[in-house]
């Protein structure tokens, strides 16, 4: 039997979403600042891919462990107690490596354990975080929030490389150690991770309760949980689609800043952190853009169809970076590459959020974020020990075409067929969300799922190559630590 959510968005839910929205947006700046210091830290101090894959192991395996719970965790409790436990406990560790640090002590293991501590706090928040949007947001409105949310998030991430080069720059070369330069954005992290908590102390948010079931045990919901996904044709075809997008193209665009500084370094720390800064830059316009016109133009585009253009547009925009020739080509690809990830990321988690119960949520969205985080260091294991031995470029332009290859591979298969003929089946409803189960599993109410043309007039409209990612934000998340 399957509960009904006795929670409803509650009437001033405008206050509840601008609220959240910005104490995601103000702990985002901190998490982004910390992002881009150790990366680069990390890629000007060593420029080695075994270092960048230790760097992707420690920073998302443990989110993928953690996130086996923490969808549960997400389902069972106040998702807003979630989050605040999961951000201070980031906070705190974060505090402590930047104490560390100002002994002089620089050792990687404490990065690294750094930055796995944060992967499992965010292995617990991003199912709260994504399960928690839709429970103060009406149906009609999840695609505009969404959107919105891409477009804050992106407009972050625009300022931040700026702010982050900035300061790296200037405490580096004041300091004389870029060690040093990291400290200060350490201590702003836990500052604006505080001001974010406090923010989010004041959005009231009540536990998704679970009529007509008896209480469960924790064993038992995540068995559900896995049941649920095994026998949802859209949802196991969608993970898969997630996996192939993470590992052939999240995973190289994580070796572009290695690529900049080895092949069009300058030899000057200063100018190169100016170039790293830039492709953050660009990468994050691209996206901002993306995200406006997702929350705005593309209000009602096809969900699937816009999943699955952007999925081709992704391998082709890696093959441009492969073979660019000069650094603004170089950047002009990554903000092609950034305007394309909301129509993957915002499209796929509001498919997600419209076709899933509001109980299920938070374990499904856990599945999704163990997808992305075990997928990002697979690909990364095997593509940074091969970056000291091939070049970049080649890696990149070899992705791109496996992408062509591999997400044909998924749209034609059996699975991928009946994922479109459910889609048909959905458009064909008359404006009530159901789920694309095996087994029928009711899906959340809201409108229509897809208000545009088919999956295959969508796929069709985008030329073979024109077809392309945080994510909260499915992409991005992988770029930035936190939603």
């Amino acid at each position: 039997m399957h509960a009904t959510p006795t929670t409803t968005p509650p009437t001033r839910w405008l206050r509840s979403v601008i609220m959240f929205m910005s104490g995601q947006t103000v702990s985002l700046f901190g998490s982004m600042l910390v992002q881009y210091a150790v990366f680069w830290y990390l890629t000007l101090e060593f420029k080695s891919g075994w270092i960048m894959t230790l760097a992707a192991v420690f920073g998302f395996l443990p989110q993928a462990i953690v996130s086996v719970f923490g969808g549960v965790w997400a389902d069972r409790h106040n998702r807003k107690y979630l989050i605040i436990v999961a951000d201070a406990s980031i906070a705190v560790t974060t505090l402590a490596l930047a104490i560390l640090l100002m002994t002089g002590e620089a050792p990687l293991w404490a990065i690294f354990l750094t930055l796995a501590i944060r992967s499992a706090g965010a292995g617990v928040q991003t199912p709260a975080v994504s399960a928690m949007i839709p429970q103060i947001t009406p149906a009609p409105h999840l695609i505009r929030v969404n959107g919105i949310l891409q477009s804050i998030n992106s407009a972050m991430a625009l300022l931040v490389p700026a702010a982050a080069g900035a300061l790296f720059a200037i405490t580096a070369q004041a300091a004389g150690s870029s060690t040093a330069a990291l400290v200060p954005i350490f201590f702003i992290d836990v500052v604006t991770a505080a001001i974010g908590i406090g923010l989010l102390a004041f959005v009231r948010v009540s536990r998704v309760e679970r009529s007509g079931d008896a209480e469960t045990g924790y064993l038992t919901d995540l068995v559900d949980g896995v049941k649920y996904v095994a026998t949802h044709s859209f949802l196991r075809w969608l993970l898969v689609l997630f996996a192939i997008v993470f590992i052939l193209t999240v995973a190289p665009s994580n070796l572009t800043p290695l690529m900049l500084v080895r092949t069009f370094g300058t030899g000057n720390e200063s100018l190169d952190i100016a170039n790293l800064t830039i492709l953050e830059i660009a990468f994050s316009v691209g996206m901002m853009l993306g995200g406006i016109l997702i929350a705005t133009v593309f209000a009602k585009v096809n969900r699937i169809g816009a999943i699955v253009v952007s999925s081709f547009v992704f391998g082709a925009l890696s093959i441009g970076l492969g073979f660019s020739p000069n650094t603004i080509v170089f950047f002009a690809f990554m903000f092609l590459v950034g305007l394309a990830v909301p129509f993957f990321s915002t499209a796929s988690m509001t498919l997600i959020q419209e076709t899933v119960e509001p109980e299920r949520q938070g374990r499904v969205f856990g599945f999704v974020s163990i997808v992305m985080a075990v997928a990002m260091p697979f690909g990364m294991v095997i593509l940074g020990p091969l970056a000291d031995i091939v070049a970049i470029e080649t890696l990149l332009v070899a992705a791109g075409l496996l992408t062509f290859v591999i997400v044909g591979i998924a749209i034609l298969s059996p699975a991928g067929r009946r994922a479109t003929a459910a889609a048909k089946i959905m458009t064909a409803n008359s404006g009530t969300t159901t789920a694309a189960s095996d087994d029928s599993a009711p899906g959340a109410g809201g409108e229509g799922l897809f208000d545009a043309a088919p999956i295959q007039n969508a796929a069709a409209s985008g030329s073979a190559g024109a077809a392309s990612a945080s994510m909260a934000d499915s992409i991005n998340e992988m770029r930035d630590p936190k939603e």
